[in-house]
């Protein structure tokens, strides 16, 4: 079985999906359910998800024992102030080492402030965190972070939430040559054709939330996407075929035609 293997840990589905922007929890319950995703991420300063008793809980909705909680430091623009997040989202989690760690430079574009982010993750990971990365697609950045221990790297397509999809291809699939650990595409998709591009080009997996929550049927486009990331994985492992420019080949072989 090809599987999305994470911190050691194996997963059926390469689709991550957020928890945010969606109408209300029943939606979110939906949509979830219609991507096949495993691992879902939650903003731990955003959600609710035991540090209030007084307000609606998450995981009364989305039950831990069917889905891997990812607590992720959305909101976050520092080092310090993320690094205490998951500190916070250990202890309401029981403990679990897996976060998704990202670090923010502006609150406009949400651009990873890269300085920091590689030294949250540095302390994250030596307090036994497990740490899958938010991060510019800066292939040298990317392998200074798996290099200090980070267990996945997530550059960005674009920007958080812009929809723009996949905008420099050529940065991503330096990243993906030379990982050792899992590359996931994060931010920015913004459609199923989005999703199936970062497969074909080799990313092991594809975490959304705009691209779904946003949609006019967030239910629909979280089914949409989960057929996308399948089948762009299979095209990736079956192996396009090379581009020729500038010479057609027909489809059907030429040999042996009639009056030929």
């Amino acid at each position: 079985m090809d599987q999305l293997v994470i911190a050691g840990r194996g997963y059926h589905s390469r689709l991550l999906i957020g928890t945010g922007k969606y109408r209300d929890f029943d939606e979110t319950r939906a949509a979830i359910e219609a991507s096949g995703a495993e691992i879902v991420t939650v903003a731990i300063r955003r959600t609710n998800i035991g540090q209030d008793p007084k307000q609606p809980n998450l995981l009364e909705v989305i039950d831990p024992a069917r889905y891997v909680i990812l607590p992720n430091t959305a909101g976050c623009h520092d080092a310090g102030e993320a690094v205490r997040t998951l500190f916070l989202a250990r202890e309401l989690l029981d403990g679990q080492a897996l976060v998704k760690l990202e670090v923010l430079g502006d609150t406009n574009t949400l651009f990873p402030n890269m300085p920091e982010t590689l030294e949250a993750a540095k302390t994250l990971v030596k307090e036994g965190f497990q740490v899958m990365v938010y991060c510019a697609d800066d292939p040298i950045q990317a392998k200074m972070l798996e290099d200090m221990g980070c267990v996945a790297i997530m550059p960005l397509a674009s920007l958080i939430g812009s929809g723009m999809g996949i905008l420099n291809p050529w940065n991503l699939a330096l990243i993906i040559e030379n990982a050792r650990v899992p590359v996931l595409v994060d931010a920015g998709v913004g459609t199923a054709s989005d999703a199936a591009l970062a497969m074909e080009l080799g990313c092991d997996g594809v975490l959304m939330n705009s691209a779904v929550a946003l949609a006019q049927a967030p239910v629909l486009m979280a089914s949409a996407m989960k057929k996308a990331v399948e089948a762009g994985r299979e095209a990736y492992l079956a192996g396009r075929m090379p581009k020729k420019f500038y010479r057609a080949d027909p489809s059907s072989s030429t040999a042996g035609l009639i009056g030929v």
